[in-house]
């Protein structure tokens, strides 16, 4: 697996939780396994104590990109920083799955499994895959989607940075909200202008001898 790919980690975490719709649906321990997703070894090391430690994780991934979208990069830099050396990761050189023509192992670099609990070998992966992708790509490429109440945190990959939804359906009713919302300014400024005309012609009217 791809440095690249962990970063996917932090931002599946994050979006367990919809603050503003007051939505968590990490409460239960399979939820928790869940997240790992074809990591199964990793999985079934998780516990019921493991809900209450992904959450406070959860809560310091999303300040790193509250941070991020709010403009403050050292900041989220620093929150970023806070994570790693608390939850420190294990590289090691990978080939399995991995074969060329011939044959022979594509080495890669491969963060290994934590082995004290399910919370720290996630999040250490969560934070490395993070970071990764802030120092090759940049920190504004760590959003949250516009698309409110939404909120979610996404990694834009597009070519000129111009994301700014979490996903296609946040942005299809963005933009239908923001249609709604033009056409209503212009209805209104449509009715305005037709009492205007009408206050103004009875104004002439009246000053007619």
């Amino acid at each position: 697996m791809e440095l690249a790919s962990y970063s996917d980690y932090a931002v599946r975490l994050v979006n367990t939780e919809e603050p503003t719709r007051s939505k968590d649906s990490l409460t239960s321990v399979e939820a928790v396994r869940e997240l790992f997703g074809a990591s199964t070894q990793a999985a079934r090391r998780a516990t019921d104590a493991d809900v209450t430690r992904f959450r406070s994780v959860r809560a310091r991934l999303r300040a790193v990109f509250n941070a991020a979208d709010a403009g403050d990069h050292t900041q989220a830099v620093d929150l970023l920083n806070s994570l790693l050396l608390e939850f420190p990761v294990s590289p090691q050189i990978s080939g399995h799955d991995h074969f060329d023509d011939e044959g022979r192992p594509r080495w890669h670099m491969h963060l290994a499994e934590h082995p004290s609990n399910a919370t720290a070998g996630y999040a250490a992966i969560a934070a490395m895959g993070l970071a990764f992708h802030l120092t090759e790509f940049g920190v504004d490429r760590l959003g949250l989607c516009q698309a409110a109440p939404c909120r979610n945190a996404y990694l834009d990959t597009s070519t000129n940075r111009s994301r700014r939804y979490c996903s296609d359906r946040c942005a299809t009713r963005a933009n239908v909200a923001a249609y709604r919302a033009r056409k209503r300014l212009e209805t209104e400024r449509s009715q305005s202008t037709g009492r205007t005309a009408d206050t103004n012609q009875a104004v002439r009217e009246r000053s007619e001898p």
